[in-house]
């Protein structure tokens, strides 16, 4: 029930962002969602893709630093405090969240939320224990 994400060392200079999604574009890579985070002097663009090996090896072809990691993403209740739901089970459960940001898509009703824990398996037990779905990433390269 992972989902596969690339990271990349980006410079932070004018283009670069630019320059990376037209590499992985013209491989016929489509982007399904991505986060960026950034300092003075660089940033770290965390994508998911419909072709995580094709991204990888085209962007190491062009002299990127790239890295695979593996994300959860889960379906939150799109209402006032599902977010709050998710995160107090984590927290009951003693699993710190690294990072996370938002999928593009919705699925049916609710929002999707792409996760990085600390202990990622126990994260997807204690989800799936209170009934919330934690989605596989084949679901989310074809949505």
């Amino acid at each position: 029930m992972h989902v596969e994400q690339i990271s990349i060392f980006i410079e932070n200079k004018f283009g670069r962002l630019a320059e990376v999604t037209r590499i992985l574009g013209d491989a016929g890579v489509n982007i399904r969602t991505l986060s960026l985070a950034d300092t003075s002097d660089f940033g770290i663009l965390r994508l998911i893709v419909n072709d995580t090996e094709k991204a990888k090896s085209v962007l190491k072809e062009r002299g990127f630093t790239v890295s695979k990691t593996e994300v959860v993403a889960v379906e939150i209740p799109d209402r006032p405090g599902g977010l709050a739901d998710i995160l107090q089970v984590l927290d009951a459960s003693g699993i710190n969240v690294e990072y996370m940001y938002a999928f593009v898509e919705r699925c049916g009703e609710n929002a999707v939320m792409i996760f990085r824990f600390d202990e990622t398996r126990k994260a997807i037990e204690a989800l799936t224990a209170k009934s919330f779905t934690v989605l596989p990433g084949e679901r989310l390269y074809s949505m």
